[in-house]
């Protein structure tokens, strides 16, 4: 007897004695047995290590896993050699050149996006990037095709599954479009240093994890150059006004232009975390749909 028709991998294991499915019976468990994310488990949440996955990241996994399984079999039977970069840098790297080297294999264009109209615009087109270098980007909000399971950006943001053959990255989509960005390029630095993760990339938090550490500081470089943003950033301008323009121009979040604001030395650490919790806050009682674009 098999799982019931319909069922996913998390719900089957779910409170179910396996052992007791040939005697015809069902024996529930008095705890759920506790599942353990198929890949390298970054998330934290106020410092700490997130350690329950929901059922729904669990199969949001299971599918990408079976995805790439598929696609690295058809890879090989097609004859594909290996990707170059996948693997080909390492925490030691400068961040600067780490972003070049994924910045030219993507052909991705920093002033090309500021002609796009809109952070969807610039989000499918970096999307399509990594698609034509040979990683495989799947966006979704939902568990596969389940509208009724929604998938929560408090949890994961996106993860990366690293592979030789059929790299996967995996993008939340129910977070914003503009947040999306930063977790796109905080994967893909995942697939450049061959590295498997579930994280929750946050562009002002500085994690504990070396690697978390180093991807982040190469997304945020690979999406604002620092040295462009020196040239950018009008240090005479209002706040609120520079960080809201700057965001239109990069395509990217308010909360990562704070954070590149402080690296070039435009707020103190103390300026920083002030105007950060004023954003974050201004952001939250914006309503789903109207103007999410900025976080």
């Amino acid at each position: 007897m098999g799982a019931p028709r319909g069922a996913t991998h998390a719900e089957t294991s779910r409170g179910i004695r396996q052992g007791d499915l040939h005697a015809g019976r069902l024996s529930v468990l008095t705890e759920p047995p506790v599942e353990k994310v198929p890949i390298p488990d970054f998330r934290t949440m106020d410092n700490e290590h997130v350690g329950h996955p929901s059922p729904d990241l669990l199969d949001t996994i299971y599918v990408c896993q079976q995805r790439q399984e598929w696609y690295r079999d058809y890879a090989r039977a097609m004859g594909e050699g290996a990707l170059a970069f996948v693997r080909s840098l390492s925490v030691r790297d400068d961040v600067v050149r780490a972003a070049e080297d994924i910045r030219t294999a993507l052909r991705f264009d920093v002033n090309e996006r500021r002609r796009m109209p809109t952070w969807t615009d610039a989000l499918r087109h970096f999307m399509e990037q990594a698609d034509e270098a040979g990683v495989m980007v799947m966006c979704n909000g939902v568990v596969h095709n389940n509208n009724h399971r929604h998938l929560d950006p408090e949890e994961f943001r996106g993860f990366a599954m690293s592979d030789n053959l059929a790299p996967l990255v995996f993008i939340n989509g129910a977070d914003t479009k503009a947040a999306q960005m930063f977790t796109l390029a905080h994967e893909l630095a995942h697939v450049w240093l061959g590295e498997s993760a579930v994280s929750d990339s946050q562009p002002v938090f500085v994690p504990d994890q070396d690697v978390e550490r180093w991807c982040n500081q190469v997304a945020a470089e690979l999406l604002v150059p620092l040295e462009l943003m020196r040239h950018e950033y009008d240090r005479t301008a209002a706040l609120q006004d520079e960080i809201s323009r700057l965001a239109r121009r990069f395509k990217v979040s308010t909360l990562v232009i704070l954070r590149r604001i402080h690296d070039v030395g435009g707020l103190t650490r103390d300026e920083f975390w002030q105007a950060y919790e004023t954003e974050l806050e201004r952001l939250r009682a914006i309503p789903r749909g109207k103007g999410g674009n900025f976080i």
